[in-house]
């Protein structure tokens, strides 16, 4: 199993170092396009393998994409992060050109990968990549929801007092500050719904403080937060590379699904082998479609200033 992941800033390396902690995969290959720079990230992983007790193989590239050929799943990060004020959406215009220069170098060496798309706008630059590669959209997956809903379940355990592993919940729209809709009706405490512990009001306050979880992180980092989106990506990587059929919300290309058509945005999916495995349709509260479809106009503006 060979991994490349695009893009060696903190988001890339984080997720390097999770993929390569679970020590499932024979090898990830880090690419960046600064001189250097994945070769002294993929070394300095590789100094802490004796001492986190993996095997896997870290080798950095500087913009060789023939060092990436034959990956089985490929994650792109690269682009600018976000900064204190600015919104996923303002990031379009640098990123789309790098998104769509990437995928292609990455399928000329690897055509049966499995793309991961992370950089922002993530849905529309989902979008961009099914709407200028031949992959099938199985293959096509933006990270985004996975992120949101663990975002979601860290305030759910806050609000309830609960540790993080009694609690269940979904975050699934566009990964934006106003398109996410948290699933507050679906959230669970060791399968109690959530609602059973907490007013309204306070579902209300969750839901809200997960839909600025990025920017909050951005304002006092002064930069996008990396942990948590390594994390996530890393345990994408993980469903798919080892077939686990795990549920995680992921954006998709919708063609009819959840009342949507021609848009990729987050909703619940199968991961396994073959990526998108199947699109799981859960029944949503009129107050929840509204928001869906709201999120979802939101995406579509975006996508709207792609140059395709």
């Amino acid at each position: 199993m060979k991994v490349t992941v695009v893009g060696a800033g903190a988001v890339g390396a984080s997720c390097a170092e999770y993929i390569a902690i679970k020590n499932f995969a024979s090898e990830v290959v880090l690419v960046d396009i600064k001189e250097g720079y994945a070769e002294g990230k993929a070394m300095d992983l590789m100094q802490t393998a004796s001492l986190n007790g993996f095997d896997t193989k870290i080798t950095g590239v500087t913009g060789d994409y023939s060092k990436t050929a034959d990956s089985d799943i490929c994650v792109i990060t690269s682009g600018i992060p976000r900064k204190p004020g600015m919104t996923r959406e303002e990031l379009i215009g640098i990123n789309a050109g790098i998104v769509k220069s990437v995928a292609a170098s990455l399928i000329e060496h690897s055509p049966n990968t499995i793309i991961i798309v992370v950089s922002n706008p993530m849905d529309t630059m989902t979008y961009l990549v099914h709407k200028t590669t031949n992959l099938p959209k199985n293959r096509i997956i933006g990270m985004g929801g996975a992120l949101d809903s663990a975002r979601f379940k860290y305030r759910l355990a806050e609000a309830l007092g609960a540790p993080i592993s009694d609690v269940d919940g979904m975050v699934i729209g566009g990964h934006s500050d106003t398109g996410m809709v948290p699933l507050t009706s679906h959230a669970t405490r060791n399968s109690v719904k959530v609602s059973e512990f907490l007013t309204e009001e306070r579902l209300e306050q969750v839901a809200a403080d997960t839909k600025v979880g990025g920017a909050t992180l951005t304002k006092l980092l002064g930069t996008s937060a990396w942990y948590a989106p390594g994390a996530a990506v890393s345990g994408l990587v993980q469903a798919i590379a080892c077939d686990q059929k795990k549920i995680y919300p992921c954006s998709t290309l919708l063609e009819g699904e959840y009342d949507l058509s021609d848009i990729c945005i987050g909703v619940p999916v199968i991961l396994g082998k073959d990526g998108i495995e199947s699109i799981v349709d859960i029944p949503l509260s009129e107050a929840e479609k509204a928001h869906m479809q709201s999120s979802a106009e939101g995406v579509r503006k975006t996508n709207g200033l792609l140059e395709l």
